[in-house]
């Protein structure tokens, strides 16, 4: 339901909160359509949406339907590497939110130009505008950042492995440690590394407002794509996309290096709730790095392979296969150079101090419904493009 007509609504502090014009770039990728569906269904604020793309909210952007919110969101098809139309709108607003990025691990190793040019060149314009123009910035960066952990150098059944201090990644005090320079994989950690110091420094000299978001993992509906549906065949989306896709047709999961890195995984609603505060809290959030995620969803990819399969044949009413699973190595599966981290777990400290921000979502349930979505997405579609022609007489 849209916040017309709803009481005046009040910020962490009691005070109450002002209508925003939010510069969104990114706004048609996935976390870009989950946090419009949320500022539109729940509060009052605009949206100057720029993206290449439109399909993740084109649901938002029909004025033939009669949404209540028609008028608070414009979409703006512009690619932000060659478009001189993006100082203009970052001046209208109030708010800049950059989503832009190359983010998936495929093209780390396949693309480091590209992936170093998204996500540090490409970002510089959008840091210089709102710092000349005193707009506020909320910046998404990655949990990359942080690269591999301390226990990672540890002999593997060295006691000192399991202690939190080890391996729990914090915003303020964990060291940022990446392999060699021929590991290309690390091109997006280092260009999100770089551009995040561009904008702490631009604070400290310029005054700029600004927030950092370290995501860990988001999931959710319309994440990435299904290769050969709607994303290219011989693409490589993240794990959990990689493994619908695996399950939606019927092929063993493929587990890389055997399935032995950990990660966590948080809910995109519970992710979005956690950046609705900082737009809406700017004195709490501005200057802060903020680790967004859920350490209580802890898995090895192997354990999340078995997950994803129990539950997708609960909601697809589908056998799982005899062989659900097949181990690669990474390079077979990303090319030479690649290289990866061996736990994320996020410290959740600082964000539940400023914010009192704490993700609601079990990871059995979070993969329900992104499953239950993903079949009643994709199954038709890809039977009938699997589906071989009939023989002619």
């Amino acid at each position: 339901m849209a916040a017309s007509g709803a009481a005046v609504r009040l910020d962490l502090d009691g005070r109450p909160i002002q209508p925003l014009t939010i510069c969104m770039i990114g706004a048609g990728g996935f976390i870009g359509s989950h946090l419009c569906e949320k500022l539109m269904f729940e509060t009052q604020h605009s949206v100057l949406a720029v993206d290449v793309y439109d399909d993740k909210i084109r649901h938002l952007l029909e004025p033939e339907n009669g949404h209540p919110w028609s008028s608070r969101i414009q979409f703006h098809r512009l690619n932000i590497k060659h478009d001189s139309r993006l100082e203009g709108l970052i001046k209208m607003s109030d708010l800049v939110i950059n989503l832009a990025a190359i983010c998936t691990p495929a093209d780390y190793n396949t693309r480091p130009l590209d992936t170093i040019y998204s996500n540090f060149i490409d970002a510089l314009p959008v840091v210089k505008y709102c710092s000349e123009s005193n707009k506020r910035l909320i910046h998404f960066s990655t949990c990359e950042v942080y690269g591999k952990t301390i226990g990672c150098f540890l002999p593997k059944d060295h006691p000192l492995k399991n202690e939190p201090e080890f391996y729990m990644l914090k915003e303020n005090e964990t060291p940022c440690i990446f392999g060699s320079i021929d590991k290309q994989r690390w091109s997006y950690a280092c260009a999100k590394q770089l551009i995040e110091r561009l904008i702490y420094a631009e604070g400290a000299e310029n005054g700029l407002q600004f927030s950092i978001v370290r995501p860990f993992n988001w999931i959710g509906p319309r994440m990435d794509f299904i290769p050969g549906i709607d994303g290219p065949s011989e693409g490589v989306p993240r794990v959990l996309a990689c493994f619908s896709n695996n399950l939606l047709r019927h092929e063993p999961l493929k587990l890389v290096d055997g399935g032995l890195s950990q990660r966590t995984f948080v809910y995109i609603k519970d992710a979005i709730e956690a950046v609705h505060l900082m737009i809406e809290n700017p004195e709490r959030a501005n200057g802060h790095i903020f680790n967004v995620g859920n350490p209580n969803n802890e898995v090895t990819v192997r354990q999340l392979a078995e997950m994803m399969t129990k539950i997708y044949t609960k909601v697809s009413g589908e056998p799982s296969l005899e062989v659900p699973t097949v181990d690669v190595t990474s390079q077979e599966f990303y090319g030479e150079g690649y290289d990866d981290s061996d736990k994320r777990i996020p410290d959740m400290t600082i964000i539940n101090e400023q914010l009192g921000w704490n993700p609601k979502t079990s990871l059995w349930d979070l993969l329900e419904s992104t499953l239950t979505y993903q079949h009643k997405t994709y199954a038709e579609a890809i039977k009938r493009a699997t589906a071989k022609p009939a023989a002619t007489s």
